[in-house]
């Protein structure tokens, strides 16, 4: 494999935020090889996407496992550059580790660099984005239950028959399934009219989106509802609800949970009326558990699913819920996933 100049410079700018984390099982012993002798792993977290409280959760989770595991962990971080990203698989394996997790990414940038990782003997699982590779187990919020349990409140709180603005941006995994359930959705409900299809991921990503959402309001005044299936599309939708001053004339439904989400949703009249949502460390966690198993000899499974909550707006102020850990504390389901979790296992919640 040749890196460009450019190429290795910008896997320098990378490496520059990559964590190297080193922590002590609690039982070494009881633990099957490779994770008996602590220390002797070594994996990398190659990412895709993040920007956002839902990625720096996310990361939270993959470092408490880790640590809870023993190993030496390393993350690289592409910030969104699909090349870059597959470069840094290649980087990985030159590493010397035993194990790679791919977060997000484009599966035509992907694809073959996951293969390359596979033909390296290295264990490879994937968080939200398709590699299309058997031997890969795939990490998944159950994006279709998310889509679905936002969306059946939407149908709840405002009847079958409605107009609707949508953001979605194509090629992302996650995004993708989501769009899958709003399709079934428009034709199980033909009363739901879209009358606006936008999205970006350019960062920053609400700020974009806000921009985008600002003329979709002033070309479709009579919108009733924002489906924006990923937190950081709602946040810029709000912004734009907010500045028309239409904020009692929309809801939004959404996926994915933060505090920032949550103060978001407890504004006075604010517009964000629903989210479904997994807990993002507890996914990361689950991450490093499927390839820790992966790496133990044992079978996770190909879709390794961590199943989601439906959060609404009255919920979180009817339980006076303000933050991420209130939320885990009140919403015992959130808290923890037992997905990927065998006997072996430590949980670093405990």
């Amino acid at each position: 494999m040749s890196f460009t100049r450019r190429t290795l410079g910008k896997i320098a700018m990378g490496l520059v935020g990559a964590s190297c984390l080193m922590g002590m099982p609690a039982i070494a012993a009881d633990m099957p090889a490779p994770f008996d002798k602590p220390g002797d792993v070594k994996i990398a977290l190659v990412r895709y996407l993040s920007t956002g409280d839902f990625f720096q959760a996310y990361l939270s989770g993959v470092e408490a496992q880790a640590k809870a595991l023993g190993v030496d962990l390393r993350v690289l971080d592409s910030r969104q550059d699909a090349a870059l990203q597959a470069d840094m698989v290649d980087q990985a394996i030159a590493l010397g580790v035993q194990g790679i997790i791919i977060q997000h990414g484009l599966t035509e940038s992907m694809k073959e660099a996951a293969q390359r990782a596979v033909d390296a003997g290295i264990k490879v699982v994937a968080f939200d984005v398709n590699v299309e590779n058997d031997a890969i187990p795939q990490i998944e919020q159950s994006d279709r239950d998310l889509a679905r349990l936002a969306l059946e409140q939407a149908i709840a709180d405002n009847g079958e028959s409605w107009k609707a603005g949508y953001v979605y941006v194509a090629g992302i995994a996650p995004l993708d399934r989501r769009n899958e359930t709003w399709v079934e959705f428009k034709a199980k409900y033909p009363g739901i009219d879209e009358v606006a299809m936008f999205g970006t991921l350019d960062n920053p990503i609400a700020n974009s989106v806000a921009n985008q959402a600002r003329s979709v309001l002033t070309a479709n005044p009579g919108i009733q509802v924002m489906f924006a299936p990923y937190d950081e599309f709602a946040k810029g939708v709000k912004i734009a609800v907010d500045e028309a001053g239409m904020s009692k004339d929309i809801k939004i439904y959404s996926a994915d949970i933060s505090t920032s989400d949550i103060a978001a949703m407890r504004e006075p009249d604010s517009a964000w009326a629903a989210t479904a949502a997994t807990n993002p460390a507890v996914v990361g966690q689950v991450s490093v558990r499927a390839l820790a198993q992966l790496l133990a000899g044992e079978d996770p499974g190909k879709s390794v699913i961590v199943p989601p909550t439906l959060i609404t707006q009255k919920q979180l102020i009817d339980n006076d819920i303000k933050n991420m850990e209130e939320l885990s504390a009140k919403l015992p389901q959130f808290a923890h996933a037992d997905v990927a979790m065998p006997a072996w296992m430590p949980n670093p919640n405990e």
